[in-house]
């Protein structure tokens, strides 16, 4: 299968539909029985089965964290066996305490960009601590790889972006994690609009992700906006459950070159 559209993205090709892996996790944002049921779902195996479906496919890149045990086995594995999918690695404290370390490991297991989970760059915007930021970035560029952050508010990104410290941004549609009121998952599509705005006022590359809603909205609807509203150098994270559709992959990568060689609003355009 031929790939689908790539972009260039900090010094690499990437096309611009990232399969990504919350459902590999078990992280629905639905219900703690969708949850445990993705867990079952989803052996090392059958991870390594969905990645190379998704190369089949045409897709050649894949984003993970780092604090799923079995996922990042499962990682390993692929990538010594020679897979092809190229690795963005999300990382956070959760599972590896110290970040510096968390950052060796992945680079070590193959990664080739790293970005830090949105609820830790929340919370660094939160409290403003730039310097704290800084020193991770640097953390990343020392091994010579891109560096980018993740985020659920566009004001978390606008504040990250005016510091010039990092090379990409990863953007939630929904502002459903860590600075809202009250906290928790929330899922209101008043969200999306700022969420895409920012991509586009902001000159860096950037990964918009939940443009699904995790699950919540039709994926023709959400990847047809999705594209017609970021920058034609930005892509989207899609986590694919294929407990609910076995060929949720081929499904998903089929939309999106019918969507991208489909003029929408002048320009060309391009289910977590």
């Amino acid at each position: 299968m031929q790939l689908l559209p790539t972009v260039g993205f900090c010094g690499l090709q990437v096309t611009r539909l990232i399969i990504g892996a919350n459902p590999f996790g078990g992280y629905s944002h639905q219900t703690a029985e969708r949850d445990q049921r993705m867990r079952d779902y989803y052996s090392i195996e059958r991870i390594k089965e969905t990645w190379a479906r998704a190369e089949a496919a045409g897709i050649n890149t894949m984003i993970t964290n780092n604090e799923t045990p079995h996922v990042l086995q499962a990682v390993r594995e692929y990538l010594q066996d020679g897979g092809s999918l190229q690795w963005i690695a999300q990382v956070n404290r959760r599972l590896q305490t110290d970040l510096p370390l968390a950052i060796r490991e992945a680079v070590e297991i193959g990664c080739k960009a790293v970005y830090f989970h949105g609820g830790l760059v929340d919370e660094t915007y939160r409290v403003k601590d730039s310097d704290a930021l800084r020193a991770c970035c640097d953390q990343v560029r020392a091994r010579g790889i891109p560096v980018g952050v993740a985020g659920h508010d566009p004001r978390t990104h606008r504040w990250v972006d005016s510091l010039g410290l990092v090379d990409f941004h990863a953007l939630c549609f929904f502002n459903c994690g860590s600075l809202h009121d009250g906290k928790g998952d929330r899922f209101r599509l008043s969200d999306m609009d700022p969420a895409a705005e920012t991509t586009r006022t902001i000159r860096k590359p950037c990964i918009a992700y939940k443009i699904m809603g995790a699950g919540r909205i039709d994926a023709r609807m959400a990847l047809e906006f999705a594209f017609a509203k970021i920058k034609p150098t930005d892509v989207v994270n899609v986590g694919m459950f294929r407990g609910d559709q076995d060929d949720m992959v081929e499904q998903n990568a089929a939309m999106v070159r019918e969507i991208l060689n489909t003029d929408c609003g002048g320009s060309p355009v391009g289910q977590a």
